[in-house]
């Protein structure tokens, strides 16, 4: 199979399953409502029937803004001029390639979004793979057989990026830029040699989770039960088809940047309230829904890939399971 045929079966596994798409939407929708709602509670006592509520209302009132911030604790913190329109996407841009720490209520909740994540992804690649329907009881029956294998992995992806970005992020820029950087007096200079680190820094990131991605297929298609040899597995395919890896995820990056691209192109800025709120919200959830269609059809690409080279699209090893029949269920009870 060609990396474009792949990427092509990909998109249309994910766009067979509509409601997998609404699921992550809805789950990303949950984890993220009561953080909106105690934000939206800080920003209300804060203003109360004030003047500057109603210059709030109608537009950005920098100065206030300013003041919320300078008082602001915890979640708080997370509301300045960078939550408008394109900014966030941005920030967030920043925040990882800077390795910014977050509030410690922003780490739990993508903590236990993160966990949430791990519980459905079998259940996603299992549809994927499987490329039919299987229903409410076969999603959660695979979620629920894969979970405890996942958890397994994520604690080694979770040793690996501490590495990453607790080490190797540190020594880049903490130590190898500001040597590069010495004697240098040109600020273009200086800024081509930082972004020359990013790009390091995200190809290293990229790497890692391009392995974890197919020791996670592989898991999937192969019922295999060991992590390591999951992970091994992967890396032997890679090695294997390094070629094809590799442009399926330049595909799969592509399309998030034109995501990126179309929402920072289209975001609407500060408004008022009433429609124009409206229309902003719909904005960024549509956003959201076109960030999750990307990661599923990475996922679906990445599972027809590994599919077609060997020969078997369509194919997982494990029978179907019927939750709460599955043996998930018998390791709960």
């Amino acid at each position: 199979m060609t990396v474009l045929a792949a990427w092509r079966d990909g998109a249309r596994r994910v766009t067979r399953a509509p409601a997998l798409l609404a699921g992550v939407w809805a789950l990303t929708l949950l984890v993220s409502l009561p953080l909106t709602i105690a934000l939206r509670g800080m920003l209300e006592q804060h203003l109360g029937h004030s003047l500057a509520a109603e210059t709030a209302a109608s537009g950005v009132n920098s100065d206030w803004m300013q003041e919320f911030s300078d008082q602001a604790t915890g979640l708080g913190v997370t509301f300045k001029p960078t939550v408008i329109g394109a900014g966030a996407v941005l920030d967030n841009l920043s925040a990882f390639l800077d390795n910014t720490t977050r509030p410690v209520v922003i780490v739990g909740a993508a903590s236990a979004y993160v966990v949430l994540w791990i519980f459905v992804a079998g259940g996603i690649i299992d549809r994927y793979a499987r490329d039919r329907a299987t229903r409410a009881p076969g999603f959660f029956a695979a979620s629920g057989v894969y979970f405890f294998r996942f958890l397994q992995l994520a604690v080694v992806q979770g040793i690996v990026y501490a590495v990453v970005f607790g080490v190797v992020h540190g020594w880049l820029f903490d130590r190898l830029y500001p040597r590069l950087t010495h004697d240098v007096w040109v600020e273009t200079t200086a800024f081509a040699y930082r972004a020359a680190l990013y790009a390091v820094f995200g190809a290293l990131v990229a790497a890692c989770t391009v392995v974890f991605d197919y020791a996670k297929v592989r898991a999937v298609v192969e019922d295999r039960r060991s992590m390591p040899g999951a992970i091994a597995g992967a890396l032997r395919f890679i090695q294997r088809n390094a070629g094809a890896a590799l442009l399926l995820f330049v595909a799969n990056f592509a399309a998030f940047l034109i995501v990126v691209g179309l929402y920072a192109a289209v975001a609407p800025g500060a408004g008022g309230a009433g429609v124009s709120m409206w229309i902003a919200f719909a904005a960024g959830q549509l956003y959201v829904i076109a960030r999750l269609w990307v990661k599923l059809t990475c996922w679906a690409s990445e599972t027809a890939l590994f599919q077609g080279r060997f020969a078997h699209a369509g194919y997982v090893a494990r029978r179907d399971e019927v939750w709460p029949e599955s043996p998930a269920a018998e390791a709960i009870l």
